[in-house]
Order: structure tokens, then sequence, then C-alpha cells
């Protein structure tokens, strides 16, 4: 372990939080192209979690391509960029959206990319008291399959790669499923932008097919659901609005509640030794490990 690295697992133990009563659960959320829907998943579900009385943080890592205070339409005087230079703590750049709901902004400039992955994760766990506090800490990472968003799949409880019908995101879909396979062995799929529900379990089946035949390691690709192309889902996206919200009881917001009664099943049936990676700071704590 190298002189950073190890710095990091001191502030960790520092901390000295007693993990065994926390139930923070972390899901990260990504794909293997842009232009998904991504994003606006990831601000839905914590919506719909939030509906249901759980504390929710969602953490944008899409490191350079930040878009989630403009979906959650908040200002944001200070971001991810300005914790890396010292120039506030994280606890002083989350944002509040709502009762229960909080929002981690990134950056999206290129300046961030100035800074190393171990910088990001020291400022998170730093912040671990708070975000400790959560029921489920979500993470939309970048799409693709670089460094920084394969080491939050490997420890994430959690994985949702969403994608769409299109063949290209297709191909990347099972790309980013190919890597992360090799880092978890139980991974979820949303298909957005569906005609129906029948072309989303198609696509699933698909890609669940070519992923029996061709990975080597054994993998459980969990069908979450999909969300059907909507003209509320785009006016949502305009208005700088979640349609769970503005539109409650809309299809897409059915759908998208669905997804997240088969997510919190899919939590609450797993095997005990999975339930033990249970806090934030555990979670950061593997991130360290793992350099």
């Amino acid at each position: 372990m190298n002189t950073q690295a190890q710095k990091l697992k001191e502030i960790v133990d520092k901390a000295n939080v007693e993990h065994n009563s926390l139930k923070t659960k972390v899901l990260a959320i990504t794909s293997g192209k842009g232009g998904v829907g991504k994003s606006m998943i990831a601000s839905n579900l914590a919506t719909s979690l939030v509906r249901r009385g759980y504390k929710v943080g969602i953490f944008d890592a899409s490191i350079g391509l930040a878009n989630l205070d403009i979906i959650f339409n908040v200002h944001t005087d200070k971001n991810l960029l300005n914790v890396l230079k010292g120039e506030c703590s994280l606890e002083e750049i989350v944002i509040k959206i709502e009762e229960n709901l909080f929002l981690i902004p990134g950056e999206s400039g290129s300046e961030i990319f100035n800074f190393e992955s171990h910088d990001i994760y020291r400022q998170l766990i730093e912040a671990s008291d708070f975000l400790d506090t959560l029921d489920y800490f979500i993470i939309d990472t970048g799409s693709g399959i670089n460094q920084n968003v394969q080491t939050f799949l490997e420890h994430a409880d959690e994985v949702i790669v969403v994608t769409i019908p299109d063949p290209t995101a297709i191909t990347d879909a099972y790309a980013l499923i190919k890597i992360a396979s090799l880092l978890n062995e139980n991974l979820n799929l949303i298909v957005n932008a569906t005609e129906n529900e029948k072309e989303g379990r198609f696509i699933y089946e698909r890609i669940a097919k070519v992923a029996e035949n061709n990975l080597e390691n054994p993998l459980f690709l969990n069908f979450l659901g999909s969300i059907d192309n909507s003209r509320i889902i785009a006016k949502s996206l305009k208005l700088r609005s979640r349609f769970t919200k503005s539109h409650p009881n809309s299809i897409a917001s059915y759908q998208l509640n669905e997804i997240v009664d088969n997510l919190i099943f899919q939590l609450e049936h797993q095997a005990p030794a999975s339930k033990q990676k249970n806090s934030f700071s555990l979670f950061f704590k593997r991130l360290i490990e793992s350099f």
C-alpha cells in the first residue's frame, strides 16, 4: 500500500465508527455510453426512495460531465472541485433538495481531471459521519469503463446498468457488463426509452443470453424493468423537473416505482454475507484497500 493510500486508511480508522448498526446501501448507476438517461433515472430513483420514507444521498460522480444540479434545478456556487482545491469541506457543498434527499454536486469542467481518484475518495471519507446517516447512497457514475467507474462498481452493494434499444448502446452495455462481471457477480439492468415492456424484456433476454454464452465468470443479471419513451419524461427534463414528482401518476412514474420495488426486493433477499457491506465508511474503506 502506497503512502497516499495509507493516509486514507488512517482517516477511516480514526473515524472509529460503529458499523454493525448501520445500514447504508450503496447503489452505483452506470451505463456503457452517454445519452441513455442514466442521470434521469438516478434522480427519479432517489426521489422514489424518499417517497418511501428513506433518507437518500446522491453523488454526481460523472467526472467532468456532471449534470445532476441541472436535473434537480438547483444552483451550486461551489461543487466537488472547490472541495478538492481546499476552498471548502464536502459537507459545505451538500445541497438539500428536499426533506431526506441530498445532492453532492460534481464538476462539469475539465479542471477536475487534475486531481486523482484518491483526492475524491479522501473528501468523501472525511464526510462519512454525515453520509453514514443515509439509508441509500446513490452514485451516478460516468459512462464507459474507465478505472474510476470500475472502482465504484466493484464495491457498491448493487450495480445498475442503464441502456436503451439503440444497437450501439446495447453493444456498449454488454461491454460494460463484461468488465463489471469480473468485479461483481450480481448486476442489474434497466432498459430506458422502450416502445413497450415487451421490448425491454426482449433486450434484457438478448443481453443475458450473450453473457451466458460468452462470459467465463458466473453472472446473475437481474432485470429491474424498463421505462417507455414518454413525452412526460422529455417535458420534465426540459423544465428541470423529476417526472416522479411532477407527474406521480404517469406511466413513467409507475414503471420507475416498479423498478424501485424490484430493487428493494433484491436487496432484502441478498445472502447474509452480502449484507455485511452496510455502511458508507465501510464502502470507502473497501475502495481504499483496492489501491
